[in-house]
């Protein structure tokens, strides 16, 4: 198969991907074989797969189911959550995130970093999505975080529960130590998550200091066990929202041990500016960590959904184009270039998090995984919500488009 007349990855001059047994066997200015397949893109742009770097499938499309959550708060959120997991089934969680996976693939994601709650006896949800992470292999690559909602040392046999859902086939622990009952439950909290990390030999994603409150400091405590233990970069904290309160002189010294530790940050905009900031009359904090002075220092930062019309985020369709464009409006990156490149939080960034390794992106000799958007760069793309034209896996077309027309009669 030959696909001719893309800008990859933004490029101004355009080039063509051979495919041949399922990986990129040529890039380049790019002559048919006899017989070959050939698709003309005509300028359009293709990139890498989409990556999920967050998201909690578990909950997704439970909106309303009990109640609503009227407060729109985190913690509301999750007393919502768990009167909904009193009625959660293998059949529920199966038929609510096969539909939702298929959505996310209509919009260009191949790859899924779902946080999964074990706080739950039965651990229901996590058994049916390890089901379903080898029934949907073909389709997306799903990675599991054993998440615990209602915490480690705060939940009951919160640590035996931890622990078998990592033997059960969890690829990541999570922790989530800004919700644990004292500063000191919060610290033992990540140091066992970390500790079943490295005797597992599994990845770390953590809830960390998803709050407005300054005090909360667990990212120091988890940049460090990640430097201490060379971890590194298999270690990653999703949200970081307290950081947006805290001084200028703690975030310097934050900062250096960020960098130290090569440490990942997943910052959610849609649904941290909706949860964040509530309590706070004017002025109103935006709710979302310095993705900005991050990046500028060297740290690698993904963006995620998060949540999918549940407890907390009551809207959603799966697409990363909204968040994307959320969160360069509320992080201020608004220069043409920060635009031009804001596909790296969910594709090159995204990769580093879920340490997909060298055979993630367009080039050869790569799985062809890939994906063409109906523009001709991502600044045109994300100001007109370009839709997927195509996206191929392993060679193989699993999702398509075609552009809508609309015309103006007056």
């Amino acid at each position: 198969m030959l696909l001719k007349n893309l800008f990859i990855e933004n490029s101004e001059t355009a080039s063509d991907i051979r495919i041949q047994d399922g990986r990129i066997a040529a890039v380049g200015i790019l002559d048919a074989l006899p017989g070959e397949e050939v698709e003309d893109f005509k300028g359009r742009l293709a990139l890498p797969p989409f990556i999920e770097s967050h998201v909690h499938l578990d909950t997704c499309l439970t909106a309303g189911d009990p109640v609503w959550n009227k407060s729109g708060t985190l913690f509301e959120g999750i007393e919502c959550w768990a009167k909904r997991k009193e009625k959660l089934t293998r059949d529920d969680v199966r038929e609510r995130v096969n539909r939702v996976v298929r959505m996310q693939a209509a919009h260009g994601i191949q790859y899924i970093r779902s946080h999964v709650d074990v706080t739950d006896s039965k651990l229901t949800a996590l058994k049916a999505i390890l089901e379903l992470r080898e029934e949907l292999k073909d389709l997306v690559t799903i990675q599991v975080v054993a998440f615990p909602q209602e915490g480690i040392e705060s939940y009951p046999h919160g640590r035996e529960l931890m622990e078998n859902a990592v033997k059960m086939g969890a690829d990541c622990v999570g922790a989530i130590p800004h919700f644990e009952f004292t500063r000191e439950y919060s610290v033992s909290s990540l140091n066992f998550a970390v500790d079943l990390a490295c005797r597992y030999n599994k990845l770390v994603d953590v809830h960390c200091d998803e709050i407005d409150d300054e005090a909360s400091r667990g990212l120091e405590t988890l940049a460090a066990r990640a430097y201490e233990t060379g971890l590194g970069d298999k270690v990653t904290a999703s949200h970081t929202t307290a950081m947006h309160s805290y001084n200028n002189a703690y975030m310097q010294r934050l900062m250096r041990l960020l960098k130290m530790s090569h440490i990942n940050i997943v910052a959610n905009p849609l649904v941290n500016t909706h949860l964040q900031g509530r309590i706070d009359t004017y002025p109103k904090r935006r709710g979302i960590t310095r993705v900005k002075e991050l990046g500028e220092a060297g740290v690698n930062v993904s963006f995620g959904h998060d949540d999918i019309f549940d407890p907390w985020y009551p809207m959603g369709a799966g697409s990363l184009r909204d968040v994307v464009f959320m969160g360069l409006h509320v992080c201020q990156l608004m220069g043409y270039d920060d635009i031009m490149n804001s596909y790296r939080f969910i594709t090159t960034n995204a990769a580093k998090t879920l340490h997909l390794g060298a055979d993630y992106g367009i080039k050869k000799g790569n799985t062809a995984n890939l994906i063409v958007l109906d523009a001709k760069n991502y600044y045109e793309a994300l100001n007109t919500d370009a839709p997927i034209l195509r996206s191929y896996r392993a060679g193989r077309l699993i999702a398509r488009s075609e552009p809508g027309k609309t015309e103006v009669l007056l």
